[in-house]
């Protein structure tokens, strides 16, 4: 069994319930954006400023190695979540919204959420196990798209 199916298959096993599946669905991608999002509000030394990078930018690349890892498809998939909350970073700035506040607000109520579909699944969540399934959740979610067209991952 691939590395990859491995820790989906664990996974899976603390994410049956219909209502903690759904959580899941919305808050996964959305504290994986707002966990970038955080990062970016770090302040960056000057050679970094130079280039117009941001800690988030540095964060990516190993996650994205990571995920490209364990699969081609999902690296592929986590590249296009990456892009997409980046931006989504941007948009925040531009609209002159106070992007730490935000994200650590969305940050705490999505985390909330997430104990709530765990308490009505009746299992712990699977990072008290092993802090690994902190990266393996949003996998798990794209792992549900691409099985919708038929991508093997």
């Amino acid at each position: 069994m691939r590395q990859i199916e491995f820790l989906l298959n664990e996974y899976g096993e603390s994410h049956k319930n219909r209502t903690n599946i759904l959580i899941h669905a919305v808050a996964v991608p959305a504290i994986y954006f707002v966990t970038l999002a955080l990062v970016w509000c770090i302040p960056t030394p000057a050679f970094l400023d130079y280039f117009d990078v941001t800690w988030a930018h540095v964060l990516v690349i190993p996650t994205l190695y990571y995920y490209f890892r364990l699969s081609g498809p999902i690296g592929a998939a986590m590249t296009l979540l990456s892009v997409v909350s980046l931006y989504g970073v941007l948009l925040l700035e531009s609209l002159d919204v106070s992007v730490w506040q935000f994200s650590l607000v969305l940050f705490v109520v999505m985390w909330i959420l997430q104990f709530v579909g765990h308490q009505i699944e009746g299992k712990k969540p699977s990072f008290l196990k092993d802090l690994q399934f902190l990266l393996v959740g949003p996998a798990w979610w794209w792992v549900h798209w691409l099985k919708r067209f038929n991508i093997n991952y």
